[in-house]
């Protein structure tokens, strides 16, 4: 299955809301996915088998560039990229 999914800078600015977002966003089950770490979050990412297109829209880099730990949330985002071919951060205007 194709998905397309345009990333909320809102919804990852701390630990719960990215937590909660990833879950709903990769449809994570609670099993996998139930430490409230970056570090899941890779392992979680890796697993996905579904092509996902992450677009990155330039208002959500500003937002993000601005918090700490949604910046960290986006380079988790990108090395997995990288290390799973059916992720792709895709920037768009």
């Amino acid at each position: 299955m194709y998905r397309q999914i345009e990333l909320n800078p809102d919804r990852i600015m701390n630990k719960q809301d990215m937590r909660e977002y990833m879950q709903e966003t990769f449809l994570f089950e609670d099993e996998e996915y139930g430490a409230i770490n970056l570090d899941a979050l890779s392992d979680s990412l890796s697993e996905v088998t579904d092509q996902v297109d992450i677009i990155l829209r330039p208002d959500a880099i500003m937002k993000i560039c601005q918090n700490e730990y949604a910046y960290k949330v986006l380079l988790v985002l990108g090395r997995a990229g990288e290390d799973n071919p059916n992720l792709r951060l895709l920037f768009r205007r």
